[in-house]
């Protein structure tokens, strides 16, 4: 891959994304489904500069790829790989990252766990 960033974002679409989210919610845990929705938040806002939003995409389309360095399916470590990347996009786009985008992947989650727990 002559540049991971704009090979990794070419995988990010929205609807992988929510379906991989749903899907996995339990299973990659909080963290991580945390980080992936307070960046797709983040991406999502008309501020956020497009060089932002590239890095986002990219490890978002990391994230939903099917086949990456450590298989999703692989019991507790499975996830790592992911968090691994979405931290660092994470620590990258920080100064775009705002209170807000953070209280709506909150809110989304505890929308997903509070149905759940039925």
């Amino acid at each position: 891959i002559t540049n991971p960033s704009s090979e990794l974002a070419q995988h990010y679409t929205e609807g992988h994304f929510w379906s991989k989210v749903q899907e996995q919610a339990k299973t990659a845990g909080f963290t991580v489904i945390q980080q992936g929705l307070s960046l797709y938040y983040t991406m999502a806002d008309s501020n956020t500069p497009k060089w932002a939003k590239a890095i986002i995409a990219a490890a978002l389309g990391y994230f939903i790829l099917p086949s990456d360095a450590i298989p999703d399916v692989i019991a507790i470590i499975g996830f790592t790989d992911d968090l691994s990347v979405l931290l660092g996009a994470a620590s990258t786009v920080a100064n775009h990252t705002t209170e807000k985008h953070k209280r709506q992947a909150s809110e989304k989650i505890n929308t997903w766990f509070s149905d759940n727990d039925d």
